[in-house]
């Protein structure tokens, strides 16, 4: 137990061993994440252009990126058919379909909980000078 302090003063300073969740957070929970994941697992299997029409704003280039790191991290799977044109078609792993109860759980929050946090918005702007 002599390296205790040194676990502690890391812990202090290096994100991830001060929130082990961080790593899935940076995964999951970056800006078009969980819109692609949400949307592959309601939908199903989609081609590219299908799923840029779901999710809507997004740009086909922060896509390509996106799903490109979905892949790379086991959340999606894609499949290139070679046929004339190539048919490129994208769809959600196990691993990412594991995701489910989470983002079941964050949606059941949100109807619960955004209208709080939308008047401690208004309640902290509408109050006087801190």
């Amino acid at each position: 137990m002599a390296d205790q302090p040194d676990l502690v003063a890391e812990a202090t300073t290096d994100p991830e061993l001060a929130c082990p969740t961080s790593a899935v957070v940076d995964i999951v929970f970056s800006r078009w994440t969980t819109p692609i994941l949400w949307t592959l697992n309601m939908h199903g299997r989609q081609r590219f252009v299908e799923l840029q029409r779901r999710i809507g704003t997004i740009t086909p280039k922060v896509l390509t990126q996106r799903l490109r790191q979905l892949e790379r991290d086991g959340m999606v799977v894609r499949t290139y058919h070679p046929e004339v044109p190539p048919r490129v078609e994208y769809e959600i792993s196990e691993l990412g379909r594991s995701l489910a109860p989470l983002f079941a759980h964050l949606a059941e929050w949100s109807a619960g909980n955004l209208d709080k946090v939308e008047q401690a918005r208004h309640d902290y702007d509408t109050d006087p000078p801190r």
